[in-house]
């Protein structure tokens, strides 16, 4: 480490910034579904997720903004190296397959509160839309600010849609364990792409930050460069600590056989 400011002239390469800011909220995450999946499985009394107002929602909206923020400077950095659209829409497939896994897996735990549109499926197609929106600057600004608004105002005032086929899009009315919708966060995203133009013009850091580019740095920001492996791994690695513990109220939740 040293206690110069550098301003990064390398392109493409690294920001320990941004994986350190990744790294948070995946700690946030874990700690967030530990305790969601104590209150799910009767555990203990958590108060995780709750309904939607309290802190624990704010919390779960805070992790989401944090991942969502830094994925919009993220990709502009990418698409500096790679302007190829296909290989943005391939990146966003694979990623609502993901989600679709989580979907079924999910279905066979709760026929009721199963994830339809979770955070894997609103990244994925998140994925797929960014290249379209990734030459713009000031226009992502503005469109992401008024998505963010309206967005917020359909939720404060609970206007609902009644298609479930738009359920990824606004708001659905429903009971489950993961819904992220395009409206608000999408926004959020274009503006997270904005800041990443004004701050990673060409995927080059043109501010001034301390050179922590050390080992100590790059073992503590691991977690924010892996964040889709952890977020798919922890689900069993919780689940499976769970079960070993408190297999009496785990094992309920999984029947032999789920027709």
């Amino acid at each position: 480490m040293t206690d110069s400011t550098t301003v990064g002239t390398a392109r493409h390469s690294r920001f320990w910034e941004i994986d350190l800011l990744r790294t948070i909220a995946v700690a946030m995450m874990i700690t967030f579904h530990v305790l969601y999946l104590l209150n799910f499985f009767g555990i203990r009394n958590t108060g995780v997720p709750g309904p939607y107002h309290g802190f624990w929602w704010w919390i779960s909206i805070a992790i989401v903004s944090l991942f969502t923020f830094t994925a919009g400077i993220s990709l502009t950095i990418s698409y500096s190296k790679s302007k190829r659209i296909s290989s943005f829409v391939l990146r966003g497939l694979q990623i609502l397959g993901w989600g679709m896994a989580i979907t079924l897996i999910t279905w066979f735990i709760s026929r009721t509160e199963y994830v339809r549109f979770g955070i894997l499926h609103f990244f994925g197609v998140t994925f797929m839309l960014a290249p379209f929106f990734a030459r713009f600057r000031f226009i992502n600004l503005i469109l992401g600010v008024a998505t963010m608004a309206i967005g917020v105002y359909i939720w404060e005032q609970g206007i609902y849609t009644d298609c479930p086929w738009l359920l990824w899009l606004v708001p659905y009315p429903f009971a489950t364990m993961d819904y992220w919708p395009l409206l608000p966060f999408f926004g959020l995203f274009l503006v997270g792409m904005f800041v990443g133009k004004i701050l990673y013009p060409e995927g080059s850091r043109r501010f001034r930050v301390l050179d922590l580019n050390n080992r100590a740095i790059s073992t503590l920001t691991l977690p924010g460069r892996h964040p889709l492996v952890i977020y798919l791994v922890q689900w069993p690695a919780i689940i499976g600590i769970l079960l070993v513990l408190f297999p009496a109220n785990v094992i309920p939740y999984f029947p032999p056989f789920p027709f």
